[in-house]
């Protein structure tokens, strides 16, 4: 009579395969969540809003106009104002804030 180890029974193997499946989602998703925070947080220049924006060969920053919802190269001051800025205008308003904020589409 030979004596044969008892083996998990198949519910319990996928069971275990799949905790660790999703464990190892739950780490990648976790260094992915991690890395997008510190890549929006980590300001290259210190506190100079426009120096985290693309600039072409002009050094004009290339940012997407909220107003006119149109793609732009334009020169940023340091206060992180488009040279396109209206004071009065909520879209502008918010495109300085977004520019101070790090949340600017760009192109």
């Amino acid at each position: 009579m030979s004596i044969q180890p008892k083996s998990e029974p198949m519910s319990d193997r996928i069971g275990k395969f799949l905790r660790d499946r999703i464990r190892e989602a739950g780490r990648g998703y976790e260094r992915a969540k991690h890395a997008y925070v510190d890549g929006k947080t980590n300001d290259p220049s210190g506190s100079d809003p426009t120096a985290r924006l693309p600039v072409d060969d002009a050094g004009r920053s290339k940012i997407v106009c909220r107003r006119h919802a149109e793609r732009r190269a334009v020169p940023v001051d340091e206060a992180g104002r488009p040279a396109c800025y209206d004071a009065d205008h909520p879209d502008c308003q918010g495109c300085v804030e977004d520019i101070n904020d790090g949340s600017i589409e760009v192109w």
